[in-house]
């Protein structure tokens, strides 16, 4: 069982890697799904870590279907994760009919390679999951991450076990959205999926003493709040993986 973590900064990537994460999700604006991080942050998270790092490659927030300069972007950005030594890449792209946009797809997959690639929850927008399931493998993906078309994995539980038996050996399946120490164990047993993505996130209050009280920007009162990893959460949902692992170990062992 693999464990990655959507992280935001440093200090939750080395919180991520202390609990035991497999692989970190490197993104910034959270807040809007996440779009790709800063070639600063991708330098120090890089530096930080020695297990996997993968770059959200995603211009803005928003749909997923991109204009011709967006798109570009989305090269470019590819073009600085390999740069920077990261081992893989997340993006999604979808037309405007809410299908996979397959030749798009292909050409940044291409682009991406000798790094891994995981078409992200793009896929939960499209309008057919089964249709998309087989264009995302078509285009030559490594990893789908869903929540079964659902706004989280609990919901589209038996969508995402769907989804696993008819991707077979084809493309790995990790299941995301809203997962936690406390459903992921279920989830895992009743959809057979062998990775799971999740942010843990908690909501750390600013220390900072200055400014105007009753001064925000947009429509988030007391914004300088932050959300961080916390190393302790990350161990705790590595270990009940774990023990789903050594489960299916001893059932090998005994047949």
């Amino acid at each position: 069982m693999e464990l990655e973590i959507c992280v935001d900064s440093v200090e939750s990537a080395i919180a991520a890697a202390r609990g035991g994460a497999d692989r970190v999700e490197l993104c910034s604006a959270l807040e809007e799904g996440g779009i790709t991080p800063s070639i600063g942050l991708i330098r120090a998270v890089r530096s930080a870590l020695s297990i996997d790092v993968f770059i959200l490659i995603r211009p803005r927030g928003g749909d997923f279907v991109y204009t011709d300069h967006e798109f570009e972007v989305m090269r470019e950005d590819i073009r600085g994760a390999t740069a920077l030594g990261a081992n893989g890449v997340v993006l999604g792209v979808l037309t405007p009919e809410g299908g996979v946009d397959q030749e798009r797809t292909r050409s940044l997959i291409d682009l991406a390679r000798p790094l891994q690639v995981t078409f992200h929850r793009a896929f939960d927008f499209s309008t057919d999951l089964d249709g998309a399931l087989e264009d995302v493998i078509a285009c030559g993906a490594d990893r789908l991450l869903t929540s079964g078309g659902k706004p989280d994995a609990k919901k589209g539980v038996v969508r995402i076990g769907k989804l696993c038996r008819a991707a077979g050996n084809r493309i790995r399946i990790m299941a995301g959205g809203g997962i936690r120490e406390s459903n992921v164990r279920n989830l895992a047993l009743r959809t057979g999926v062998q990775e799971v993505h999740t942010s843990l996130s908690t909501r750390i209050e600013s220390t900072a003493r200055h400014g105007n009280p009753g001064m925000y920007i947009g429509s988030r009162p007391n914004q300088f709040a932050r959300f961080l990893v916390m190393e302790q959460d990350v161990r705790n949902i590595k270990s009940a993986l774990d023990s789903i692992s050594l489960e299916k170990g001893a059932e090998v062992s005994i047949q």
